[in-house]
C-alpha cells in the first residue's frame, strides 16, 4: 500500500501523497461520518455532547486522531463500533461503512460487524482479556463468532495470528493466562485477537500508551505492516502528536468534541490551527533546555 520510508525508523512509514490520499479516500472510501455527535445526560439536566459534528471519511489509508484527554477521540471510535456506553445518544447525518448504515442496522447486522469487518485495539490489556481464559481460547472464539470453523482449523488459526504479531513461540503463549503475560505481549494478543478475523478497518485506541518505548515500536511496527499487507483502514487514536506525524497519512486534531483541524501528517508541523500549534509547541526538543516546558493557553473561542 504505501513504501517504508528510509532511514527513519522501523515503524515509520512513507505518507500518501496529498492527491493519492484524497482520491482512495473520495473516490472509494470505505468509512463515511458526517455530522456525529455523541451526548450523555447531564446531571443538572438536559445533555452534555462529548463529541460535535465530527466530520471525516477514511479509505483504505492510516487516519491518526489526536488531542487531549477528554476531547472525544475515543467516543468518536466508540461510536463507529457501536460501544458508547449505556445512556449515551449517538446522532450523524451519516454514518455508513462500505455502504452499510450504521445507526439504521439492526443489532444482529451490528454484532456481525464488531469483531469481523471492524475491529477494535483498546488500550490496556488488563482490562480487554478475560482473566479466567487462556488467551489462545480467547482469539479462537472471536473467529468461532465471525467463522464457521473445525476446531483444527481454530488452532491452527490461533497460532498463525500469534506468529504474525511476532510472538516467538504461540503455542506456549496460546496456553497462558492474561496475568501470565506482559503488557507488550498483552497487547500483542490484542492484536491478534482483532484481526483473527481479517477486519477491513480496525480502530486502534492509544495501542501503545501503556508499553514502553522499545515495545511501542514493535507493536507500531506489527500495525504497519498488517496495515500494508492486507490493505485495511486504520484509525490510529493517540494524544502523542510525532508518533501519528510520522506513522499515518492524515491527521484530524480534536479539541472539546470537535475537530479543529486536518492536515497531512507530514505536515503537522506547519499546521495552522493555534489549539494545534500550542501542543506543538508544548513537546521538548533535544536541541535546546526547555524547562519548565511550555503550558497551553486554552481560548475559550477553540471549544465554540
Amino acid at each position: 500500500m504505501q513504501a517504508r520510508a528510509r532511514g527513519t525508523g522501523p515503524w515509520v512509514c512513507a505518507p500518501m501523497s496529498n492527491a493519492l490520499t484524497a482520491m482512495a479516500t473520495h473516490m472509494n472510501p470505505l468509512l463515511c461520518v458526517d455530522d456525529l455527535r455523541v451526548a450523555y445526560p447531564a446531571r443538572e439536566g438536559g445533555a452534555t455532547e462529548v463529541v460535535r459534528g465530527v466530520t471525516f471519511a477514511l479509505g483504505r489509508e492510516r487516519l491518526g486522531i489526536v488531542g487531549e484527554s477528554g476531547s472525544g477521540k475515543s467516543q468518536t471510535g466508540r461510536a463507529i463500533l457501536g460501544l458508547t456506553a449505556p445512556g449515551g445518544r449517538v446522532s450523524a447525518r451519516r454514518l455508513e461503512f462500505d455502504g452499510i448504515d450504521l445507526l439504521d442496522c439492526s443489532a444482529r447486522e451490528r454484532r456481525s460487524l464488531r469483531g469481523g469487518r471492524i475491529a477494535m485495539v483498546l488500550q490496556d490489556p488488563k482490562f480487554s482479556l478475560n482473566p479466567v481464559l487462556r488467551i489462545g481460547d480467547q482469539i479462537a472464539e472471536t473467529l468461532r463468532a465471525h467463522r464457521k470453523v473445525s476446531a483444527r482449523e481454530a488452532r491452527a488459526r490461533v497460532l498463525g495470528s500469534l506468529a504474525a504479531v511476532q510472538i516467538d513461540d504461540p503455542e506456549r503463549m496460546a496456553r497462558l493466562y492474561p496475568h501470565e503475560v506482559s503488557g507488550g505481549m498483552g497487547q500483542r494478543a490484542m492484536i491478534a485477537m482483532m484481526l483473527i478475523a481479517e477486519p477491513e478497518l480496525l480502530i486502534a485506541d492509544e495501542p501503545t500508551s501503556a508499553l514502553d518505548v522499545t515495545v511501542q515500536l514493535q507493536v507500531l511496527g506489527i500495525l504497519d505492516r498488517l496495515v500494508r499487507e492486507r490493505g485495511m483502514g486504520l484509525i490510529l487514536i493517540s494524544h502523542d502528536l510525532r508518533l501519528v506525524s510520522s506513522f499515518c497519512d492524515r491527521v484530524l486534531v480534536m479539541y472539546a468534541g470537535k475537530v479543529v483541524e486536518e492536515v497531512a501528517a507530514a505536515e503537522l508541523a506547519n499546521a495552522k490551527h493555534p489549539y494545534t500549534r500550542g501542543l506543538l509547541n508544548c513537546l521538548p526538543r533535544l536541541a535546546e533546555s526547555r524547562h519548565p516546558l511550555p503550558t497551553l493557553d486554552r481560548q475559550p473561542e477553540w471549544a465554540a
